[in-house]
């Protein structure tokens, strides 16, 4: 097994002259090439791209040879990313009592990728390397090399011991302060089944972020309220700001939507490991594949749950437990989404009316099993969890037991 992560170093740089170049430079020929793939009918081959384009970016961008072939690949990589994600979307239309669905790809999009953000990918030992027994880094620019100090956050100094293997580097600026990130990864043995020692069941949700149901039969729910409060104050100045439209308000717009990302991509990083360092090594995550149930056949009450759901990060969530608990000895499993809001964990039967959303219950008109609804949908998260660990590839609750 692979443990990936991103080292993140603050460069000490004196003259930014050449780096404001080489991203400026390299960011343009991105957006450049971007338009060519848009006009090409969505063409991703690096391979067939390079034989078309590669003289034109060395020659209208100055990049040097490496960096020519980077950004193909940067445009690629993007590309083939917004392809993965129309994928996951379907687009529905309603008519004559029918529900037609149609799968996304990326000939929906109506313009071209934009790279605005000035940046520079560069590869490992061609365009940047570590110098004078690792206390410069030696970046290549389109002049000559640049050698520059830097200084390493506490948390990432551990990617520097000597097991982790560097990969691509990726040259940005935040605030007229310039940092490189690094690409690291490290070969870990696979766990097995026999190396959990529990299971713990997650439902994630918006009333609870995260309601976990655990093998000693404990329940812990994080609640959201006090986040969807800031994310409501988020949307107020959001509209506020549209509604004036003015080139100051567009650029305040701007500046929110990085607070937002960066207060919700914390938040994410808290809990995650806030769950890992509670349970320990040995554990293993039950989530549910998301990607199984679109938001769209779920029948939620208003407009604004749905904008709620569709718009908490889910998935960084589940990305950044997914690192935190491989790096201590756990691991993330995605199990069967259907029916875990609507099976009676008591008695097995899969009864939809049994939720009763008003209240945030589960009811089982039979077996009279009574209990909060995220708990309930955890409990069976769990289930399907020990399912596995007890030999079963791919646990879920297929059959409605409602006779």
């Amino acid at each position: 097994m692979q443990l990936a992560a991103v080292m993140k170093i603050k460069l000490g740089v004196r003259d930014d002259g050449p780096f404001r170049y080489l991203t400026e430079q390299y960011s343009d020929a991105c957006t450049w090439i971007s338009k060519y793939v848009f006009d090409h009918d969505c063409l991703i081959n690096s391979v067939e791209l390079s034989r078309r384009l590669y003289a034109d970016i060395r020659q209208q961008f100055g990049l040097k040879s490496q960096m020519a072939q980077s950004a193909i690949r940067t445009v690629t990589a993007r590309y083939q990313s917004v392809d993965s994600q129309l994928q996951k979307t379907k687009y529905k239309v309603k008519e004559g009592g029918k529900v037609w669905s149609f799968q996304k790809d990326m000939h929906w999009l109506t313009e071209p990728i934009v790279f605005s953000r000035p940046q520079a990918d560069l590869v490992r030992n061609r365009d940047y390397s570590f110098v004078q027994d690792g206390t410069l880094l030696s970046i290549n620019t389109l002049g000559k090399r640049v050698r520059v100090p830097f200084t390493v956050p506490k948390t990432m100094k551990r990617y520097l011991d000597g097991t982790w293997a560097f990969g691509t580097g990726k040259l940005v600026c935040l605030k007229n302060i310039w940092y490189f990130h690094i690409s690291v990864t490290k070969e870990v043995p696979d766990g097995t089944r026999d190396d959990i020692a529990r299971v713990v069941g997650i439902d994630r949700g918006l009333r609870f972020l995260t309601t976990t149901y655990d093998s000693r039969g404990r329940t812990y729910f994080n609640s959201g309220k006090a986040v969807m409060e800031k994310r409501k104050a988020f949307d107020e100045t959001r509209a506020h700001l549209q509604a004036k439209g003015t080139r100051s308000a567009k650029r305040a717009l701007k500046r929110i939507s990085g607070r937002e990302n960066r207060w919700m991509s914390d938040v994410n990083h808290c809990i995650s490991k806030a769950l890992v360092r509670h349970y320990g090594p040995g554990t293993l995550f039950a989530v549910e594949d998301l990607e199984q149930i679109s938001l769209d056949e779920r029948n939620f009450h208003t407009k604004e749950q749905t904008h709620d759901l569709r718009n908490w990060t889910f998935f960084d969530l589940e990305n950044k437990l997914a690192y935190k608990a491989q790096q201590h000895g756990s691991r993330v499993m995605h199990v069967d989404a259907h029916y875990t809001s609507q099976r009676c964990p008591h008695c097995g039967s899969v009864i939809k009316e049994a939720r009763h959303k008003d209240t945030h219950e589960y009811i089982c008109p039979k077996c009279g099993f009574r209990s909060n609804d995220d708990r309930v949908g955890a409990m069976n998260i769990h289930l399907l969890g020990t399912l596995y660990v007890t030999g079963d590839d791919s646990p879920s609750f297929k059959t409605k037991k409602n006779n």
